[in-house]
């Protein structure tokens, strides 16, 4: 029998990984809010992987409170993740997926584009979603997860925001509000180039982010998550000291 996988969060997403690690014969050890984590790491002190599969509010508190014995096994998949979110736990080099399909209540598994993967168990996730025909592709280095997991939160940051005005689709966002969509876009480039100290190709990440539009053309812009989004690029805006005009127009317009 092959090594156990330990998945934290058995929500929608974490219930699709763990559906493709059991397909592939991985036994899956679900972690929920009422698990003692310590006394299952007692338990499996050595699992194949620890997949923390919870939503990003969350993520910082699981983190700290992860035992020590799997912090060199964690995966990550979270939107709105930067290396600074790893880092403050001292995790090094974890396996982290940039997840490019979307799995909602009583709805298939829909698919943009195949998702980036980086770190030790980039293999595991790639082989256990290709079982579940979900494409994820092996990226070779640090700079270029950098570059994939910033333009995930450009294309959410920016669609989430700007819909709270335009409404729609992504396709409707950049052939009708072009303009619009991409001064948001860039001011959220700004904001992610403040909060990892890094310079991005902005044009290249507008490309890149079109490929995803291209992916879901009916995708719709906002969801429930939109305002929070739009509140937490606002205060990481004016903790970088950036303008945003169009950021801010878009809270004045909205409240």
């Amino acid at each position: 029998m092959k090594s156990p996988v330990v998945v934290i969060g058995i929500g929608e997403m974490g219930s699709v990984f763990a559906r493709g690690l059991l397909r592939l014969g991985h036994p899956v050890y679900p972690v929920t809010r009422t698990t003692d984590m310590d006394a299952l790491a007692r338990q499996l002190p050595a699992p194949e992987m620890v997949l923390v599969a919870v939503a990003e509010n969350t993520l910082h508190s699981v983190l700290e409170g992860l035992p020590p014995a799997w912090h060199h096994r964690v995966a990550l998949l979270q939107n709105e993740l930067l290396p600074q979110d790893w880092e403050r736990y001292g995790f090094t080099r974890p396996t982290v997926i940039s997840v490019w399909f979307e799995k909602k209540p009583g709805q298939d598994v829909k698919v943009l584009i195949p998702s980036p993967v980086f770190g030790p168990q980039a293999g595991l996730l790639i082989e256990s979603l290709a079982l579940l025909n979900i494409p994820a592709r092996h990226i070779d280095s640090a700079q270029e997860l950098l570059f994939e997991l910033v333009l995930k939160n450009v294309y959410i940051v920016t669609i989430n925001c700007a819909g709270l005005v335009t409404g729609g689709t992504v396709t409707e966002l950049w052939s009708d509000h072009h303009a619009f969509a991409e001064q948001i876009a860039r001011e959220v480039i700004a904001i992610q180039q403040a909060l990892t100290g890094k310079q991005f190709d902005a044009d290249a990440l507008i490309r890149a982010m079109l490929v995803a539009f291209a992916g879901d053309p009916q995708h719709v812009c906002t969801g429930r998550s939109a305002p929070v989004r739009l509140a937490r690029a606002l205060q990481q805006a004016d903790a970088a000291g950036l303008a945003v005009p169009g950021l801010r127009e878009i809270a004045n317009t909205s409240s």
